[in-house]
């Protein structure tokens, strides 16, 4: 592999390795189990855990078997006990450091354990735990006004929760309220929460119950997917790596504007005239694979559906908190301004915090009748949430996401080239998805069997990804926000290892037509 280092802009290179070296120099004895041939040793870091004292490897198995409900999955053959988290790493109970490319699941925004965060919490548990909001406190009224100032427009009152689920449970009910109409609309491939009210919003088989009434007045539409859709081109998308279709595209996007014919298809055919509540859209699909929409879909399919009665909601549980780089929240990116924004996961750096933010109008349906959350913006969350806030200004990650996340995805497209299996590689900032598949041509995702063992492999040399999509084919890249250049290389390396380490296992069939020269 060519050494990007060299060639990459200096100025950056300094910043985001310079300005974290404190948090990205490593204990060189916490190193991965396996060392690869032609792979780089683990960037440093300074940190050294304390020593695991905790139940052993075996009782926590036994007492996940015997008394956690079975919905607990964990990643791997062999699960991973994690004893200690520091900024983009992790620690098991055997000593071993893992880099944490999938932060929680897109939950540990600003690090794992980031020291301002935890001082705040640390200052706030001193002070006051919990009253709930019958008595008012500081710290929500000054998380309010912090988080408000972060939007543009009259979205200007946010109500707390405590998890993405809740937050969207809460924009459906405002969205009924406020409108008097009943029809919400989301895409096929998309994930919403798993909570009764969004269970029939998320759009994935393998997340759905057979419940009577999960479908009750929701509507999925098609999805407008530019790479495994039925229209996609070569420049469908607002990434720095675009799909392999080809686009005969002179003005504007053929494939959105065919993708945006067909929600107008699902509104002549499907809804009521002029009586829809809502539709939601993440600004980039997470669960469903770092799906990116074409360029100006959701910004008309808004207009669409403020023109029949409804308000538009933008799901920024993944996407929100500058992880796109170019701007703070995703749906900026998409040159709209929505009705409703819901936040969760990095709002909190892994805290349970969460928060529907819009207008002053909408919110005011919250007053027909008594609504209540124990939780929702207690004295610590509140506490952690500005730390948060703090942390992204100061140490400048929003902007770090965007050039290390750029950076990431040129390193990601060479490999590409190189690699047959890789399909596609999509996202903006460190909100970042690699499709493998089985044959490129028919885009088909590569069997399951052989995304594990690639999944696997990363594992053993010390990289933890995410699995995304339907069929668990896309590799999700969510790091911490505070990732560093040296991070990518290794991670860049370790996924070259393992796919050379799947070829090689492969007859000579599969070598021939999935490994590029």
């Amino acid at each position: 592999m060519s050494k990007r280092l060299l060639v990459h802009n200096s100025r950056v290179l300094s910043r985001t390795l310079g300005r974290r070296s404190s948090s990205s120099t490593l204990h060189s004895k916490a190193a991965p189990a396996v060392m690869n041939q032609g792979q780089s040793e683990m960037p440093e870091c300074g940190h050294r855990p304390a020593a695991y004292e905790g139940s052993s490897y075996e009782q926590i198995l036994k007492t996940r078997r015997d008394h956690l409900t079975p919905n607990l999955l964990a990643h791997f053959k062999k699960p991973l006990v994690i004893h200690t988290g520091h900024m983009q790493w992790l620690y098991d109970h055997e000593g071993r450091r893992y880099l944490d490319m999938f932060g929680g699941i897109v939950t540990v925004s600003v690090g794992h354990c980031h020291p301002k965060v935890n001082q705040a919490l640390s200052e706030q548990t001193a002070k006051l735990w919990h009253t709930t909001n019958i008595y008012m406190h500081p710290k929500i009224h000054e998380y309010a006004e912090r988080l408000v100032a972060k939007f543009p427009g009259k979205l200007k009152s946010v109500c707390f929760v405590n998890s993405g689920s809740e937050a969207n449970d809460l924009a459906m009910l405002m969205a009924r309220l406020h409108t008097g109409n009943q029809d919400i609309l989301s895409f096929r491939n998309a994930y919403h929460g798993m909570s009764p009210y969004t269970m029939g919003l998320t759009a994935h088989s393998t997340w759905r119950f057979p419940l009577p009434g999960v479908n009750n007045g929701l509507v999925h539409v098609m999805n407008p997917d530019p790479y495994q859709g039925i229209w996609g081109g070569s420049a469908c998308r607002d990434s720095p790596v675009q799909t392999t279709r080809d686009c005969q595209c002179r003005e504007g996007c053929q494939a959105g504007d065919a993708y945006y014919n067909e929600l107008e298809e699902t509104f002549k055919y499907s809804l009521p005239r002029g009586k829809v509540a809502a539709m939601f859209a993440e600004s980039i699909q997470g669960v469903g694979g770092t799906v990116q929409f074409p360029k100006g879909y959701l910004k008309r399919a808004a207009a669409l559906v403020r023109a029949n009665g409804g308000i538009f909601v933008a799901d920024e549980v993944q996407t929100g908190f500058g992880r796109t780089g170019d701007h703070f929240w995703g749906f900026e990116g998409h040159d709209y301004v929505p009705d409703i924004v819901t936040m969760a996961k990095g709002i909190g750096n892994g805290f349970p915090l969460a928060a529907v933010v819009t207008t002053p109008e909408i919110a005011a349906s919250l007053g027909q009748a008594l609504h209540f959350n124990t939780y929702g913006g207690n004295p610590m969350a509140s506490a952690v949430g500005i730390a948060v806030l703090d942390v992204i200004e100061e140490e400048q990650l929003q902007r770090n996401s965007l050039e290390v996340g750029t950076y990431f995805l040129k390193g990601l497209a060479e490999l590409q080239q190189r690699f047959e299996i890789v399909g596609d590689v999509r996202g903006k900032g460190l909100m970042i998805g690699v499709e493998l598949v089985g044959n490129r041509e028919k885009r088909t995702p590569l069997a399951t069997p052989h995304v594990l063992e690639i999944w696997e492999k990363c594992k053993d040399l010390g990289v933890l990804f995410g699995r995304g999509g339907l069929h668990g084919n896309v590799l999700s890249l969510r790091p911490p926000l505070c990732l560093s250049i040296g991070d990518v290389e290794f991670a860049l390396e370790t996924l070259e290892a393992a796919f050379k380490f799947h070829m090689s296992k492969g007859p000579r069939s599969w070598r021939n037509s999935h490994m590029m020269r």
